[in-house]
């Protein structure tokens, strides 16, 4: 084979042969940039390569890995998104949400109903105020009573001996009438679609019912029920009662003011029938 170049370089063979590749000896490899370039032209980019029994990722202008597809999704780099709603109504009422918290101790309670209303029903949806609703009802009852011209004449004109059973039968009514009355709102409530518990509900209104009365209660005390005074005092505090009444079954079943406002009417009409016109 020596023979096939002379001395000054010259290629003796045949022009048949001249153009045939050599081939390599056996067990040797090509380096990489032997390949030509085109080879490398031809493969596709990198981000569209994936191994055999992968999910191909479509539509990533960045060529990210999968091993970064689920990096990104890691504690500390959740990728937020939204769904849409195709049967979502525009505009509708949007329920307020689940209440968080502990149970409020009575004092916050109470508070919390003149102060912080809608964020005191809103917490207290889930609880029940059994002990406080029935001791402050319990205690607006035995006062009540004065409140009443006529009641309070006869009470006062009476012995201490059928004064006192008169005075707790009068508070053990109310409470009665408290727990029948917020019975038929939470009835109502349900009934026009609300989803909260009745404990909560009877025992809340039971609360608004007495303090929104206390104000009309004190000065009817000192001045009669009979008083210009009391008898706006008296409106004005069963609008007030309205309102709290609207604004807890609004928080507590998840209803908007309209049917909230229904679901509380026949328990403001009795509450005007038998408080507030008993004195007007």
């Amino acid at each position: 084979m020596a023979g096939f170049r002379n001395g000054r370089g010259r290629d003796n063979r045949p022009p048949q042969q001249q153009h045939r590749p050599q081939q390599a000896p056996y067990g040797y490899e090509a380096p990489p940039q032997a390949y030509p370039q085109q080879q490398w032209q031809q493969q596709p980019p990198r981000h569209q390569q994936q191994p055999y029994g992968e999910p191909e990722y479509f539509g990533d202008p960045h060529g990210q890995h999968p091993q970064q597809h689920a990096a990104a999704n890691n504690p500390g780099h959740t990728q937020m998104f939204s769904v849409d709603d195709p049967y979502g109504q525009a505009g509708g009422y949007q329920a307020p949400p689940v209440p968080t918290g502990p149970r409020l101790p009575w004092k916050a309670l109470l508070s919390g109903i003149v102060l912080r209303p809608a964020d005191t029903f809103l917490q207290m949806r889930d609880h029940a105020v059994w002990a406080p609703a029935l001791t402050v009802t319990f205690l607006y009852g035995l006062l009540a009573i004065f409140g009443f011209d006529q009641a309070r004449e006869e009470v006062l004109n009476a012995t201490l001996s059928n004064t006192i059973p008169y005075v707790l039968m009068t508070g053990v009514g109310f409470v009665v009438a408290g727990l029948i009355l917020g019975a038929v709102t939470h009835t109502l409530a349900r009934q026009l679609g609300g989803d909260g518990a009745w404990q909560p509900t009877v025992g809340l209104s039971m609360l608004i019912m007495s303090l929104t009365d206390a104000p009309r209660l004190l000065f009817a005390l000192f001045l009669g029920g009979e008083n210009a005074l009391v008898q706006i005092i008296g409106w004005l505090t069963w609008l007030a009662a309205g309102a709290l009444f609207t604004l807890m079954v609004s928080r507590s079943h998840d209803l908007p003011w309209p049917k909230a406002l229904g679901a509380s009417a026949i328990q403001l009409v009795a509450l005007l029938s038998l408080i507030k016109l008993g004195t007007l």
